[in-house]
């Protein structure tokens, strides 16, 4: 895995990418979790999403590192 990326000569964090793309992907869960209704159902909601993304962003960061 890169430590640093160069993007127009400016480096940023290897996990940046990752990080923006679970930020994505999680958007579009909680947009369809949010529709279906399920987070009536749940205890905490705001916990869910908080371990639905770190769930996500370590998923991405470990198939980088493999």
């Amino acid at each position: 895995m890169p430590h640093e990326i160069v993007v127009y000569g400016v480096l940023i964090p290897g996990l940046l990418p990752i990080f923006l793309a679970a930020l994505v992907v999680m958007a579009v869960i909680d947009t369809a979790l949010a529709r279906r209704g399920l987070y009536r159902k749940v205890w905490h909601p705001s916990l869910l999403r908080l371990a639905l993304f770190t769930c996500l962003f370590c998923a991405g960061g470990l198939l980088l590192i493999r």
